[in-house]
């Protein structure tokens, strides 16, 4: 049942290589949203199992569609001093949502009847409704309506996002002519293709986009979220109601942590990724996760019980161990969101779409997989599942200092230039200003272009 909505997530994500670019980011944010209002009749109306995980599975892709495009669609209509914020304020909604969902559920557990279940499944298709309307109201990428040929419609999306609606605005005359180089030159080497991912340059960044996503769930993040139930029965929070105010607690603290306790860091870090940068925080995250989830280990080792749980035989934490699992939020943060934050915009503008949905589908199939793969681990070696992941935190914190340059500050096009650097393997040597360029820099490339490719203007 858990598994069934990540396993569509997975296909919805797959899904994204056609749509993104066949449809565009705007429509597919809006078809997500009619899918899961689809999945949500299913589960609200289900008579059985079988029923109730078809349900759940629509629901997923819904979740694979809007988790894989709308990082892309955020990417391409934000400024980039303040991209990563929009990104991570995005994530942080998201814990704001589980929250609010965990109440209802909890408020709904007082009324007795098939009421109880059926009111929350069906309360989830407001949110759905309420997206696909409120994206009426909202412009296309304006990278898509360039890659379309409609570029005077793109001239003006990035007028009126970056320039008040003043097409002589400078960051606007930026933006618009390194898109248009961008697109020029991809239109040079023909028609797009799923070969396009194995072209010079381009294994590198889709690699790097698929793990960082795949470190994103080894680093034990969701496996709390799903399995924390076991944590807090042991701590003697049992029965129904006892798991609803367990949950509830953990997803207060999720949001909590998110801003309050970050300042235990300085700042909150997720005012602070646009001028920190991607890669200290997800060193930093990753390390500091690794660290506390040892600690969770330790201690689940040394005071830790075999008890029942669910009919079978498992290792139960003292309440010491909750302390512990909070601990763990203070560090979360700071790679929830920079994952997402990166994953759209390593990648050009041809590629985009395919990139990121394979990114976002590696995301669910680790998803899946631990899953399904998490509670015989907890039942046969108990404590030592921390340390798993722990390594895994570690591991992702090495790859990310050796492989993930930084991408703080520039436009998507400017990235560009940042993987033609090289350094494959020494990613801290390419500098906070590579890219980065001027009005009369883009227009001074143009002419150069336009002088060696006439046929293009």
């Amino acid at each position: 049942m858990v598994a069934a909505m990540p396993a569509g997530s997975l296909i919805g994500a797959l899904l994204v290589t056609q749509l993104a670019d066949r449809l565009g980011r705007k429509k597919t944010v809006i078809l997500a949203g009619m899918i899961w209002v689809i999945g949500s009749i299913l589960q609200c109306a289900s008579i059985n199992r079988g029923m109730l995980v078809v349900g759940r599975i629509v629901s997923g892709i819904s979740v694979g569609l809007s988790s894989a495009v709308v990082p892309i669609y955020q990417s391409e209509i934000t400024p980039p001093s303040i991209r990563g914020r929009i990104v991570s304020l995005q994530q942080w909604s998201i814990t704001w949502g589980i929250l609010i969902q965990y109440f209802i559920q909890f408020g709904c557990s007082y009324i007795d009847g098939v009421a109880s279940f059926r009111i929350p499944w069906g309360l989830q298709m407001i949110p759905a409704i309420i997206l696909s309307l409120g994206m009426t109201m909202f412009p296309e990428s304006p990278r898509y309506l360039f890659d379309q040929g409609r570029e005077e419609e793109a001239l003006q999306v990035l007028a009126d996002l970056h320039g008040g609606g003043d097409t002589n605005n400078e960051l606007v005359v930026l933006e618009y002519e390194e898109i248009k180089q961008q697109v020029y030159f991809e239109r040079t080497e023909g028609a797009k293709s799923y070969l396009d991912l194995l072209k010079p340059g381009n294994p590198r960044r889709v690699m790097l986009g698929c793990t960082l996503q795949m470190w994103s769930q080894l680093t034990g993040m969701n496996v709390m979220m799903y399995y924390i139930i076991y944590v807090f029965r042991g701590a003697g929070l049992t029965g129904v109601r006892g798991n609803l105010i367990a949950d509830a607690v953990q997803y207060v603290l999720n949001v909590a942590f998110t801003d309050v306790i970050q300042s235990w860091f300085l700042v909150p870090a997720i005012f602070y990724i646009d001028k920190w940068g991607r890669r200290p925080m997800l060193v930093i995250g990753t390390l500091l996760m690794g660290f506390w989830l040892c600690l969770v280990g330790g201690l689940q080792a040394r005071f830790g019980h075999w008890g029942p749980v669910d009919g079978d035989s498992t290792s139960l934490p003292y309440g010491v161990d909750i302390k512990s699992l909070m601990i763990i939020f203070k560090a979360i943060w700071l790679v929830t969101g920079h994952d997402a934050a990166t994953k759209a915009i390593i990648y050009s503008l041809k590629i985009r779409g395919k990139a990121v949905s394979l990114a976002t589908a590696t995301n669910w199939a680790f998803n899946t997989a631990l899953a399904f793969a998490v509670p015989p681990g907890l039942a046969s070696i108990a404590w030592k599942t921390y340390f798993i992941f722990a390594t895994f935190n570690f591991a992702a914190c090495i790859h990310i200092f050796f492989m993930f340059p930084e991408t703080v500050g520039r436009t998507l096009e400017e990235v560009e230039e940042i993987f033609q650097q090289g350094h494959v393997f020494t990613a801290w040597k390419i500098g906070r200003e590579v890219g980065r360029k001027t009005v009369e820099d883009v227009i001074a490339n143009d002419k150069i272009r336009v002088s060696v490719q006439p046929w293009l203007v």
